[in-house]
């Protein structure tokens, strides 16, 4: 999912950013924005991927999650991020589950795919994930995991998108990885054009996200893996659909809602998507 179209307006006056940030290429657009704004939000983005990042060693994400079940002080920024966790289990009816990180480790996905590519799966996978109140406790200040591990991924691009489109400016588009959210009227007063599954779309103020079984996937031991783990196995989910588009209000709940509706799978994505969507693309 990519912004689209501003590149055929010369002469629009859209500033734009584009850089590799969170395993993902990132894109920031705006129209009338303040001197040195793209530059602030650049930075901001590589900020939380060294802050959030389970691939980074000395990340406070990392380290939280070798806390050992016991309660430890947590930055407001990752105590924000861990309630989203929380609000995205709620939202989902507990399919979006950030407490699948052993099962990912399980599989391989120890590392980032674009640096050496999966590490040898286990013989044997994680049973199903608990719920994650029960891992998972957060209050002012402090948290605690009691097992396992969390892994924020498109929580942080959805939930950061939404929040830097509310400040970088009033005409912007911040996309960070597919997580995105557009915000004014775009370059000729109709939306931000957005191209979604090859179908460009126009929005204003409204988030879109993609969740999709096919871009980190990999073959081990006869079988094929990915990266979508479904908490209801613990394994890689097993779904007729390979991809999902969600345009809903926010990024966050864009990227909540096609994670969702990709592990149940054609036959209850549509009525799940009814009541929570704006517009989806089941693929």
């Amino acid at each position: 999912m990519s912004p689209e179209g501003w590149r055929a307006l010369p002469g629009s006056g859209v500033e734009r950013r584009s850089f590799l940030a969170m395993g993902s290429q990132c894109h920031l657009l705006g129209l009338g924005l303040e001197r040195g704004r793209l530059d602030w939000a650049t930075g901001r983005v590589v900020e939380a991927h060294r802050r959030f990042s389970r691939f980074v060693p000395e990340s406070e994400l990392s380290r939280f999650n070798a806390s050992g079940g016991k309660w430890v002080a947590i930055s407001p920024w990752l105590e924000e991020l861990l309630r989203a966790a929380l609000e995205a289990y709620r939202l989902s009816g507990g399919l979006v589950h950030a407490g699948v990180l052993p099962s990912m480790l399980a599989i391989g996905y120890t590392r980032p795919l674009a640096e050496g590519g999966p590490t040898p799966a286990a013989a044997v996978m994680p049973p199903p994930v608990p719920p994650l109140p029960e891992l998972l406790q957060v209050e002012p200040g402090r948290a605690r995991l009691r097992g396992g591990g969390i892994d924020l991924g498109g929580i942080v691009k959805g939930w950061l998108a939404d929040r830097l489109a509310a400040v970088l400016g009033e005409n912007c588009v911040v996309n960070l990885g597919g997580d995105l959210f557009a915000r004014g009227p775009g370059p000729q007063g109709e939306g931000w054009p957005v191209g979604v599954g090859g179908t460009t779309v126009l929005l204003r103020d409204q988030g879109a996200a993609t969740s999709g079984t096919w871009r980190r996937a990999w073959g081990w031991g006869g079988r094929r893996l990915h990266h979508l783990i479904d908490p209801r196995t613990g394994r890689p989910a097993e779904s007729d659909l390979g991809e999902v588009s969600v345009v809903a209000e926010r990024a966050f709940a864009a990227e909540v809602h096609a994670k969702a509706a990709l592990l149940l799978g054609r036959g209850l994505a549509p009525a799940y998507l009814a009541g929570r969507a704006c517009a989806w693309r089941l693929a």
